[in-house]
């Protein structure tokens, strides 16, 4: 989907099957991120959230590595915004302002996965890692703070204490202390984290669309609103569901026992 020059890298996407693959791609600086493709970034969430035909998406990078985290002398000037190069109406990556995206996304990480790319992990749905990934959310080390979700949502995943110990050091962690700390949900053998996203990806795609938006809005309100106003959503959002011709195509299929064939409508 996107172009520059070499140096400032790019992102791609490609439809396959169903899934919508975002690929990162300046190996060469160990997918530091520059201002072009974190512009980039957004109009790829953007497209996969307006592209009929995705279901699910897959995050992933070229090379040795996810991403070192952002060129930071190129992207400096842009650091006190209130969003990191998104525009109106455009998705965040980060997940940290409407419009948010309704459709899921499951990361494939590996190597080095620093700063923004902790952030982005943990603004999406499911994180497949392999066992060699370092992580570092070291902005303590350059002067900075973490802007892109990390103070928010390590501590909900992992709890105040276990949050700070590398929120305020900057120091790396592997993958197993991800995995236990709630970061990543799979770790798997180097080389196989993106055929392990991919395959989860695929089983995502042949659920129904319609229950899966609702699934991740139901918990996206549940977290930023509480369970209550989550809860008082069941009602309306199941009869809606029922009202649904994929929630047809489930009782057919469950009364055929053979598996669904869901059309989203």
């Amino acid at each position: 989907m996107s172009q520059s020059d070499g140096s400032e890298g790019r992102i791609t996407t490609e439809l396959r099957e169903g899934t919508f693959l975002i690929g990162i791609d300046r190996p060469a600086k160990l997918n530091g991120f520059t201002p072009h493709m974190l512009r980039s970034m957004a109009q790829a969430y953007t497209s996969y959230e307006h592209d009929a035909e995705a279901r699910c998406a897959v995050v992933y990078a070229e090379g040795k590595h996810f991403t070192a985290g952002l060129d930071l002398p190129k992207v400096a000037p842009h650091l006190g915004s209130d969003s990191l190069m998104v525009e109106e109406n455009e998705i965040d990556p980060f997940d940290l302002r409407p419009p948010f995206r309704s459709k899921p996304i499951i990361f494939a990480v590996h190597g080095i996965c620093f700063t923004l790319g902790i952030e982005m992990m943990l603004a999406a749905d499911i994180v497949v890692a392999a066992s060699d990934t370092r992580f570092s959310q070291l902005e303590v080390k350059r002067g900075l703070m973490p802007t892109g979700g990390a103070t928010v949502r390590m501590v909900e995943r992992a709890g105040w204490g276990n949050a700070m110990r590398y929120l305020l050091t900057g120091d790396e962690f592997d993958a197993a202390t991800a995995l236990r700390l709630g970061f990543v949900q799979e770790v798997v053998e180097p080389g196989q984290h993106l055929g392990r996203a991919l395959e989860l990806a695929q089983h995502v795609a042949q659920q129904a669309p319609l229950a899966v938006r609702a699934t991740i809005n139901n918990a996206r309100i549940a977290l930023y609103d509480g369970p209550a106003t989550a809860r008082a959503e069941f009602g309306k959002v199941q009869r809606g569901l029922l009202a649904s011709e994929d929630f047809q195509e489930g009782l057919r299929s469950f009364k055929e026992k053979r598996p669904s064939r869901f059309s989203g409508r």
